[in-house]
């Protein structure tokens, strides 16, 4: 950030009164501007007994694939965020259940949050991030060719609660992205 959103005046890279980081601050007005993690929010979308899985048509990791799951808007629960991350890459209507899984990588100043959800319907098809979707058993995802290393973690945490018959929260910190 070189330039104050509000006034266009420089800003500098220092820590504000009362606070312990280092914050762009504006050299006139003085606004402060904060760099916080973006939230990532996706679904594990179930429908008897496979899952919902997309093949990426954007970078990071063109043609690798992950569940439906997108950066988090403004205005938007992140229950909503997983619902509408699924319509846009999936096409697909999802019923949210409990939060899942919670994955920190700070390395890229990112928070992963997934959800249990259930598919309404068996109707999915490739949305505009998306080269192509499907369902997978357990046995049948491409795991070499998952794209993000978060998606992984998720995934097989799913797999060994559902052996188990009951699902938990899931916590995780991951310094690796892919």
């Amino acid at each position: 950030m070189n330039y104050c959103s509000g006034c266009s005046a420089p800003v500098v890279l220092k820590v504000p009164a009362g606070d312990t980081l280092a914050r762009f601050v504006c050299t006139r007005c003085e606004a402060i501007y904060y760099q916080n993690p973006r939230m990532i929010v996706g679904c594990i979308a179930e429908w008897e007994g496979k899952i919902l899985m997309c093949r990426r048509a954007i970078v990071p990791r063109y043609g690798f694939w992950t569940l439906p799951a997108g950066f988090m808007e403004n205005d938007e629960t992140t229950k909503e965020a997983a619902r509408r991350e699924t319509l846009e890459e999936a096409c697909a209507l999802v019923a949210i259940d409990a939060l899942f899984s919670m994955i920190n990588l700070p390395t890229i100043n990112q928070v992963h949050l997934f959800y249990r959800g259930q598919l309404i319907a068996p109707v999915f098809s490739s949305g505009a991030e998306s080269l192509e979707t499907a369902l997978f058993s357990e046995t049948e995802i491409p795991w070499e060719d998952i794209a993000f290393c978060s998606i992984t973690k998720c995934l097989k945490d799913y797999f060994s609660d559902r052996v188990a018959g009951s699902f938990s929260f899931h916590e995780s910190d991951m310094t690796a992205l892919y």
